[in-house]
């Protein structure tokens, strides 16, 4: 990215230049697709390249420029609005996009401010925005006349530390403080946890126990054995979809933060059977596949349930090698003359720990969402200790460091030291529950509380 990103300094990029101007212009088309249509990006991204035709340098610069603009649209819109003569709502939709395309690449790239304004202007024309190409211009101009720290420092002023802490990494105010809250109001340490939203993740893959050993996997990617997860390889780039192994389904993709949770449930430490294990909330299917392949070692059966019907296909296709039970419906309703010896309760949850794949997602989330959410999460737990025999352990796992997500749903319960789960999984904290962090441990920010039923 770096190179793309310098090759492209002080280049004027011509809309006549064959191919030169399709990295900005499926940076532009993603964020009209974001903004527009509600798309997500990490998932229309990768079809816009391909479709496109963009060699590696190229992709790389979209990728930044359109992910980097997402991340940054909070920010850069009360930017902007400081150097508008109107509402920000009164500019159209698509000459918004780009003029948040062009302020990130003057403030948030290497790319310099003059040809971040001049290819700004250029990518109007081209995409049917000519008329606004004067007004484009002035207003980049008026950006560009300070950085972004300046920029931030301006805007922060009367702010708290916080909130200038929001400001400086692009966080809405309400998950700053989410991640503060977490993190014991440390705000050195916030201020990396923020800062890791923005560092593109590696991609993890899990060696399914039985088809394929983890050194099997190494050596057929190229990847790094993860720290933590004996089922864990981290790639440092490549397309996953390309291996062999992850196309005949001896492997997949995984992050090793979802790993180390489905694992522990596992290793919890049980009293009496233990024969029937139960996913309540199973789709995409990754952890369910995970816990059958273990299952199979141990002579034990599971059962996954998922609301969703294309999502319960989707946990079909992920167990397909093993033999899983898959139903479909609430998991609060479901009524068992049997119980289950193990329960995996993976819940519906903000997706606040996940920031650094969706590029979006922190300006469309609300704190309103939370509390919706919340309840949802104190029903199905109830459901899962429902579901568990006596005795019996329940894995509350979600990807959220956000307390109310977390801590808040599980107190009150009889709670195991999860941390004995997680083998030597570092910078754990103070038990009894975990919380992972893109920031400590390189994964997902998984939260994952192991509780008893009494």
């Amino acid at each position: 990215m770096a190179g793309a990103l310098a090759e492209r300094r002080g280049r004027r990029l011509r809309p006549d230049d064959a191919g030169a101007d399709r990295p900005r212009l499926v940076a532009y088309d993603l964020l009209r697709a974001v903004s527009a249509e509600d798309a997500y990006a990490n998932l229309v991204l990768p079809a816009m390249i391909t479709e496109r035709g963009l060699d590696r340098r190229d992709a790389a610069l979209a990728t930044e420029l359109g992910y980097g603009t997402l991340r940054a649209s909070g920010t850069l819109d009360q930017i902007l609005a400081g150097c508008l003569d109107r509402a920000l709502s009164e500019v159209e939709p698509a000459v918004l996009d780009l003029l948040r395309l062009g302020a990130y690449q003057a403030l948030r790239t290497r790319i310099p401010p003059h040809a971040a304004v001049a290819t700004s202007v250029d990518l109007a024309r081209v995409t049917g925005n000519g008329r606004a190409a004067g007004f484009l211009n002035a207003v980049l101009r008026r950006v560009v006349v300070c950085d972004w720290d300046a920029w931030t420092s301006r805007l922060g002023s009367g702010r708290s530390a916080l909130g200038r802490l929001a400001l400086r990494t692009a966080h809405p105010d309400w998950i700053a403080a989410a991640f503060a809250d977490a993190l014991g109001g440390d705000l050195a340490e916030t201020g990396k946890a923020l800062a890791a939203d923005d560092v593109r993740p590696q991609t993890h893959l899990v060696a399914w126990p039985g088809r394929i050993s983890r050194d099997e996997l190494v050596a057929a990617s190229g990847g790094a054995a993860g720290p933590y997860s004996p089922y864990a390889v981290r790639l440092g780039a490549g397309d996953p979809g390309a291996l062999a192994a992850v196309r005949d389904h001896r492997a997949g993709v995984q992050d090793e933060g979802s790993q180390l949770c489905a694992l522990a449930l596992t290793r919890a430490p049980l009293t009496g059977p233990d024969a029937r294990w139960l996913d309540l909330c199973a789709g995409p299917g990754g952890k369910t596949a995970l816990l059958a392949a273990l299952a199979a070692e141990r002579g034990a059966i599971v059962r996954a349930n998922e609301l969703h019907p294309h999502r319960a296909e989707l946990v079909r296709k992920a167990t397909a090698a093993w033999q899983v039970e898959v139903s479909v419906g609430d998991a609060r309703a479901i009524s068992e003359t049997e119980s289950y010896d193990r329960v995996l309760l993976d819940v519906p949850c903000t997706g606040l720990g996940a920031l650094r794949r969706r590029p979006e997602a922190r300006w469309r989330r609300s704190i309103v969402d939370v509390a919706v959410l919340a309840e949802l999460q104190r029903d199905l737990l109830t459901a899962a200790l429902r579901l568990v025999r006596p005795g019996g352990v329940v894995a509350y796992v979600t990807c959220s460091p956000h307390l109310a997500e977390t801590h808040e749903v599980v107190a009150g319960h009889d709670l195991l030291d999860a941390r004995a789960s997680f083998g030597a999984t570092d910078q754990l904290g103070a038990g009894p529950a975990v919380q992972l962090w893109p920031h400590r441990q390189g994964t997902d920010a998984m939260f994952c509380a192991l509780l008893r039923r009494r």
